[in-house]
């Protein structure tokens, strides 16, 4: 399947469209495998919004947040830790492992700092 940016790169190698493709690359750049999908970035700010609030500027502060975590850490960290916190709900011997294992520990730590480094940017 070819991609949208190997369109566009075919279309820059004819005259006088060099310009234009490069508009168009810049304008919508070509997502990355450690891109976060949508619903997690939806989901993410819709559970910051509801813990500060369903104002424009919670919407804003979420918003950026988001963006601040998804660039300290790779999708698949955040998919861990996120996974460990919620597993880790659980009580008694099952949540255990997700609580106190070498590898949750890790993970949830890395996604605090990035939380912290997002709070200090956007709140």
């Amino acid at each position: 399947m070819e991609t949208f940016t190997a369109r566009f790169a075919a279309i820059a190698k004819t005259p006088g469209a060099t310009a234009f493709a490069a508009a168009l690359l810049y304008a919508f750049p070509a997502s990355s495998a450690e891109d976060y999908p949508t619903t997690a970035v939806v989901d993410y700010v819709y559970g910051c919004m509801k813990a500060n609030g369903e104002t424009r500027r919670a919407l804003e502060r979420c918003s950026c947040s988001i963006d601040v975590i998804e660039s300290i850490l790779p999708y698949d960290q955040y998919e861990a830790a996120s996974a460990f916190k919620s597993l880790g709900l659980q009580t008694g011997e099952r949540g255990v492992l997700f609580r106190q294992s070498a590898p949750a520990k890790l993970a949830i730590t890395d996604l605090k700092r990035a939380q912290a480094e997002a709070e200090i940017r956007c709140f």
